[in-house]
C-alpha cells in the first residue's frame, strides 16, 4: 500500500482505539483510562502499520517488534500503577471544570488530543515501514532503544520497590538510576523514540519525521511529564528541593555536590 494509504490506515485505527477507550473509561467512571492506552496505542499503529509498508522485511519486523514491545509494557505498568488507586487529580480538576457537558470536553480536550498527538509521534514508526534496507543507522537505532528502555523499565522498576516499603513513605528515592536523573522513566522513554525515529532513517523520507522524537521529547521534559509532576513532589516530598538541587532533571549526570549554606 502506498504511504498515504498507511497514514489514513492508521489514523483510522488510532482515533477508533480511543472512541473505545472513552466509552470503557465513561463505564468505569474513570476518564484516566485513557493512559493506559498511550503505550499500547503505539503498538496498534506499529502492527497495523507493518504488513501495509513494502519496504525491508527485517526492518518493519524489527520496528513493529520493539514499538510493540515497548508499548505493552508501559500499558501493563501504568494500569498496575493506577488501577487501585483513585483517579488522576488532574482529570478530576478538568471534569469539575468543564462546565455543562464535561464528557464531550474531555473527549475533544484529552482523548482526541492524545489520539493526534500519538499518531504524530508515531510517524517514524509508520515512515520505517518504508524503508529499503537494514542498515547502519537501523541498528544504530536499536542500540538507542536498548539503552532507554533499560532505563525506563528499571527505573519504574526501583520505584515500585522504592513505594512499596511503608519506611519509604514521604521519602525521596535517590538511589539507583534515580541518583543520576530526577526522571529515569522519562529519560528512557525519549531514548526509545529516538531509536526509533534512527531505525526510520533508513531513508531520506523517514528522516524528515525528526520534529516527532523532538515533540516527545519535549512533552517529557518540559510539557506534561517531568514539570507537572515536580509541581507535585515539591509540594508531598519534603526533601524533593534538596534533590532537585543535586540531581540532573533530565539527562544522567554524576550529583552535584552542595555547597553548606
Amino acid at each position: 500500500m502506498p504511504l498515504g494509504g498507511t497514514l489514513a490506515v492508521t489514523a483510522g485505527a488510532t482515533l477508533v482505539a480511543f472512541v473505545v477507550t472513552f466509552g470503557i473509561a465513561r463505564w468505569r467512571k474513570r476518564y484516566d483510562t485513557v493512559d493506559t492506552l498511550w503505550g499500547p496505542g503505539f503498538a496498534l499503529v506499529a502492527v497495523v502499520a507493518a504488513p501495509l509498508g513494502d519496504g525491508s522485511a527485517a526492518l518493519r519486523v524489527v520496528t513493529a517488534l520493539l514499538t510493540a514491545v515497548w508499548g505493552v509494557r508501559l500499558g501493563v505498568h501504568l494500569h498496575l500503577r493506577n488501577h487501585k488507586l483513585p483517579e488522576d487529580p488532574r482529570y478530576v480538576r478538568m471534569a469539575e471544570s468543564a462546565g455543562p457537558n464535561p464528557a464531550l470536553k474531555l473527549f475533544v480536550r484529552v482523548y482526541l488530543v492524545q489520539a493526534v498527538v500519538l499518531w504524530f509521534v508515531s510517524l517514524p514508526v509508520q515512515f520505517a515501514m518504508y524503508g529499503d534496507s537494514f542498515g547502519v543507522t537501523a541498528w544504530l537505532g536499536v542500540a538507542v532503544w536498548l539503552v532507554g528502555f533499560g532505563f525506563e523499565t528499571i527505573g519504574d522498576d526501583q520505584l515500585r520497590r522504592f513505594k512499596a516499603d511503608p519506611d519509604n513513605n514521604g521519602k525521596v528515592l535517590d538511589s539507583g538510576l534515580w541518583r543520576y536523573t530526577r526522571h529515569p522513566n522519562y529519560f528512557g522513554d525519549a531514548c526509545v523514540w529516538w531509536g526509533l525515529y534512527l531505525l526510520a532513517c533508513s531513508s531520506w523520507v523517514g528522516a524528515a519525521t525528526i520534529l516527532s522524537p523532538i515533540a516527545m521529547t519535549y512533552t517529557l521534559a518540559k510539557g506534561t511529564g517531568k514539570p507537572l509532576l515536580e509541581k507535585g513532589l515539591q509540594r508531598s516530598r519534603p526533601g524533593y528541593a534538596t534533590y532537585v538541587e543535586r540531581t540532573s532533571g533530565f539527562f544522567p549526570l554524576p550529583p552535584r555536590r552542595l555547597t553548606p549554606r
